[in-house]
C-alpha cells in the first residue's frame, strides 16, 4: 500500500465512522432521552428511524451526486453538514425537534458512506481492493458497535446530550486530514439527479415506518393505520415504476440483473435488518429489564469489536483467494446461532453465564460475513459505476433495518418485557438465517482470471 493509497484508506474510513457511529451510538441513550423528552418506546423507535429514513432514501442519491461531482467535493459537504446537524441533536429541548434533527442528520450521512467506499473502489484493485475493504469495513462495524460502549460513558458521566456533541471531534480531523487527499476525476458525466425518485422514495418508508410504529397502539382497522399504509405501499410501487423508465434513474435497477449485485443485497436486507433489530433490542433490554447502567450496557458488546478489528482483514483476505460465498452462508448462520443462545437472557442477568457466549457467536459470524459481503457485492460491477453500487448496497442496508425495527413494537409489544424480547431475539435469528440460505444458493465465486 503506497502512500495515496494509505490516505485515501485513511479519510474513507474516518468519514464512514461518523455516519455508522452516530447509527448505533444512539441506541445505549434511547433509555435516558425517553426519561427526558418523554414518548416511551414511540420516542426511542422514531430517534432511530428518523435517521435512517432519510439516510437510506437519500444514499442513492448521494451515489450519484459523488459520482457527478466527485468524492471529495460530497464528502466535504457531507461532514460539515453532519456536524451541523448533530449540534441541533446534542440542543433538542423536545422529543419532535430531536427527531426533526435526527431527519436531517441522516441527510448529510447519506453523503459520506458511498463516496468513502467509493474512493477505495477506485484506488485499489485486486487483492489489495479485497484487503482494503475488510479494513474499512472493520473500523466502520466497529464503530457500529463501539458506539452503545461511547454513548453509555457519556450518559452515565454526563448527559445523552453529548452522544451528538462529540462528532465535532472525529469531523474536524477528517477535514484536516481531507487536505492532502488526491482530487480524483468523476466518472459520470451525467447532469441530472433524480427528485422525484428521492421524493417518492421517502415517501414510502416514511408511510411504511409510521405505519409498523404505530399500529400496535391504532390496530390495522383504524384510518389512521391504513391510510399511511396504502400510501407508503402506493408510492414504493410508483417509485420502482419511475426508476425502470426514468431516463436517469437515482436506482439502476439494471444493476439487479448481475447475479452477485441482485443475490448480495438481498442478503445484505435480511443480515442488517437483523443486526438492526438486535442492537436495538438488546441494549435497551439490559438496561430497562435488567438494570444495567448505559456503560455496562455498552461493554455488553466489546467482544464483537476484538473479534472485528482483529479478524476482518483475514477473512476478507480469504475471501479474495477463495470466493465469498462460503463465508456469506456461514456467517450469518453463526451469528444467528449465537442470538438464539441470548434466549437464556431474563430479568436477572448473569452476564458470562447469559449473555457472553451469544455475543461471541455473533462477533464471529459478523466478522465472518461482513468483509466478504461487501466484496462480492462491489466486485461484481464495474469500478466506475461503484459509487452508486456502495449507495445502493448501503441504502439497502439502512432500509432493512429502518423497517426492522419500525416492526419491533409488532413482535415485541407497547413495552420491552422478557417475552416480548425473546421474540425478538427469534425474529433477529431468523433474518440471519434467511441471509446465509439467500447467500448460499445464490452467491456465485468469482471465476479465476485467465493467465
Amino acid at each position: 500500500m503506497n502512500k495515496q493509497q494509505r490516505i485515501v484508506l485513511i479519510v474513507s474510513i474516518l468519514a464512514s465512522f461518523v455516519a455508522f457511529l452516530d447509527g448505533s451510538v444512539v441506541n445505549v441513550a434511547l433509555p435516558a432521552i425517553a426519561r427526558e423528552l418523554g414518548g416511551g418506546l414511540v420516542t426511542q423507535q422514531w430517534t432511530v428511524n428518523a435517521y435512517l429514513i432519510t439516510l437510506g432514501a437519500l444514499m442513492l442519491i448521494a451515489g450519484s451526486l459523488s459520482d457527478l461531482f466527485g468524492r471529495k467535493r460530497i464528502l466535504t459537504y457531507g461532514l460539515i453538514g453532519f456536524a451541523a446537524t448533530s449540534l441541533l441533536c446534542a440542543v433538542a429541548p423536545n422529543a419532535l425537534f430531536l427527531i426533526v434533527a435526527r431527519g436531517l442528520q441522516g441527510v448529510a450521512g447519506a453523503l459520506l458512506v458511498p463516496s468513502s467506499l467509493a474512493l477505495i473502489m477506485a484506488h485499489f484493485s485486486g487483492a489489495k481492493q479485497g484487503k482494503a475493504i475488510g479494513i474499512w469495513t472493520a473500523w466502520t462495524v466497529i464503530a457500529a458497535v463501539v458506539g452503545p460502549l461511547l454513548g453509555g460513558f457519556l450518559v452515565d458521566a454526563a448527559s445523552w446530550r453529548l452522544i451528538f456533541a462529540i462528532n465535532i471531534v472525529p469531523i474536524a480531523y477528517t477535514l484536516w486530514s481531507m487536505r492532502k487527499l488526491p482530487s480524483v476525476q468523476h466518472s459520470s458525466t451525467r447532469a441530472h439527479v433524480d427528485i422525484t425518485g428521492a421524493i417518492l422514495c421517502a415517501l414510502g418508508l416514511g408511510s411504511l415506518t409510521y405505519t409498523f410504529i404505530q399500529q400496535p397502539y391504532f390496530g390495522w382497522a383504524s384510518p389512521f393505520i391504513y391510510l399511511p399504509l396504502a400510501l407508503g405501499i402506493g408510492t414504493s410501487i410508483a417509485f420502482i415504476w419511475y426508476e425502470r423508465r426514468a431516463a436517469h434513474p437515482m436506482l439502476p435497477l439494471h444493476l439487479f440483473a448481475i447475479r452477485n449485485f441482485g443475490v448480495g443485497n438481498i442478503a445484505t436486507a435480511a443480515i442488517y435488518g437483523g443486526l438492526a433489530v438486535s442492537g436495538f433490542l438488546v441494549t435497551i433490554f439490559v438496561q430497562q429489564i435488567g438494570g444495567y447502567s448505559a456503560v455496562a450496557a455498552g461493554f455488553a458488546f466489546i467482544p464483537v469489536t476484538a473479534l472485528m478489528f482483529l479478524l476482518s482483514s483475514f477473512f476478507g483476505g480469504l475471501a479474495g483467494k477463495y470466493g465469498p460465498r462460503l463465508f456469506m452462508a456461514v456467517g450469518p448462520m453463526v451469528a444467528a446461532i449465537g442470538f438464539l443462545l441470548m434466549l437464556r437472557l431474563g430479568q436477572h442477568i448473569n452476564y458470562w453465564v447469559d449473555l457472553l457466549p451469544g455475543v461471541l457467536l455473533f462477533g464471529l459470524g459478523l466478522t465472518i460475513t461482513v468483509a466478504p459481503l461487501t466484496a462480492a457485492i462491489l466486485g461484481s460491477i464495474h469500478p466506475a459505476q461503484s459509487g452508486i453500487g456502495s449507495a445502493v448496497n448501503n441504502a439497502v442496508a439502512r432500509v432493512a433495518g429502518l423497517v426492522a425495527v419500525a416492526a419491533v413494537g409488532i413482535i415485541v409489544g407497547t413495552t420491552m418485557t422478557v417475552e416480548g424480547f425473546h421474540n425478538g431475539l427469534l425474529f433477529t435469528a431468523a433474518l440471519l438465517f434467511a441471509g446465509g440460505i439467500i447467500s448460499a444458493i445464490g452467491i456465485e465465486n468469482p471465476k479465476p482470471a485467465a493467465s
